[in-house]
């Protein structure tokens, strides 16, 4: 270690955040016991520094500093954090506890960033309706009606959405990719002020996913401000707010089959910017498919592997089980951090610079944003 790095050891010490550590700690999906192995000490002590009843010692500091990936900076106190109480995880009892902790964690860096550049960059203003649907309404209109005022407000025309990802940044939604992850955590949405942000899984979603993820993520945003995450009944009003909001039920009933044509499926599929498997059960909801096509139709799609992932291309004929071409299709990426990031490097504030200022390492940074 040479004299500047013990200054700034010495000065991360007295300035230590227990918060920061259990920050870099979820960040790296990594719990106690295994951040005290990595460093040579115990989870308890681990848990005192976090709760910050002591401070590490120098030498520990800069242990901590090395297992984590960080630099001793780092652990000086920061801005508050992301409140897992904000995000709407897709269920709870499919992900593990570390699984959000380390999601959220990226959550928590990615408002850092974005508090940092709007320093020197202005961001769209939020601009989403709200329409509250209380979280006991099972099978009621209010996902419908949601859907239709937020189409009126953020669109304003019928038809598909060109590009969700770009409507919700358009309206001040911060959208990142998640370095890859477990599979298990899907997109997910924090109602963080003064920006909203949704952050995609690239290890699930495809072109088609990936839509229907921001739509429904969309729809919390417009939704639940105050309703608990994790739901069951609030996760299928996401579900159906996505399904009104991609597939107007005045525009597109007319146009669903009433049995399993996949040549029209794939056709509404490249129109509509959404699954075959979403407009059969749109076609089964809106009453246009009967329940027992329905099944049979999905049946069909198990047989072929269509269910995980769907050919792109209209379908003549049923395809050899395990057909594999639906992941062909870019997912829908964001850009308006990347501009933002561009835009500071004009004012004078290169990636280095500003992954200094927000105390995010320059690996974090180029992993949340990559440079184009």
């Amino acid at each position: 270690m040479n004299d500047e790095e013990r200054i700034a050891t010495r000065h991360a010490r007295v300035v230590f955040d227990g918060e920061r550590l259990t920050l870099a700690r979820r960040l790296r999906g990594l719990r106690k016991n295994q951040l005290a192995q990595a460093v040579g000490t115990t989870p308890a002590t681990i848990g005192q520094y976090e709760a910050g009843v002591h401070r590490p010692s120098g030498r520990s500091l800069s242990r901590l500093a090395i297992a984590l990936g960080v630099p001793v900076d780092f652990f000086r106190a920061g801005r508050g954090p992301v409140s897992p109480d904000a995000a709407h995880f897709r269920s709870l009892r499919s992900t593990t506890q570390v699984e959000r902790d380390q999601a959220l964690a990226y959550g928590r860096l990615a408002a850092d960033l974005v508090a940092t550049l709007a320093e020197v960059v202005e961001f769209p203003a939020a601009a989403l309706p709200e329409h509250p649907v209380s979280p006991d309404e099972i099978a009621g209109p209010g996902p419908v009606a949601a859907a239709r005022e937020a189409r009126a407000a953020m669109l304003g025309s019928p038809g598909p959405v060109a590009h969700v990802v770009r409507l919700l940044e358009r309206h001040g939604v911060i959208v990142l990719v998640m370095p890859p992850s477990s599979e298990r955590v899907d997109a997910f949405g924090i109602g963080a002020h003064p920006h909203p942000m949704v952050l995609f899984n690239p290890a699930k979603g495809d072109y088609w996913r990936n839509r229907f993820d921001a739509a429904h993520e969309l729809g919390h945003l417009v939704m639940h401000a105050d309703a608990e995450p994790g739901s069951k009944i609030v996760e299928d009003q996401a579900h159906r707010f996505a399904a009104e909001f991609l597939m107007p039920a005045d525009d597109i009933a007319g146009a669903l089959p009433a049995v399993p044509d996949w040549d029209r499926l794939a056709a509404l599929k490249a129109e509509w910017g959404v699954s075959m498997a979403a407009l059969l059960y749109r076609a089964r909801t809106l009453g246009v498919m009967p329940e027992q096509v329905y099944r049979e139709a999905m049946a069909t799609m198990s047989r072929h592997g269509w269910r995980r992932t769907e050919p792109d291309l209209p379908v003549p004929h049923p395809e050899p089980a395990g057909h594999r071409s639906g992941r062909g299709r870019a997912l829908e990426r964001p850009t308006l951090l990347t501009r933002a990031i561009e835009l500071a490097a004009v004012a004078g504030l290169d990636r280095d610079a500003l992954a200094e200022r927000a105390r995010v390492t320059r690996a974090d940074l180029d992993l949340l944003v990559p440079p184009r």
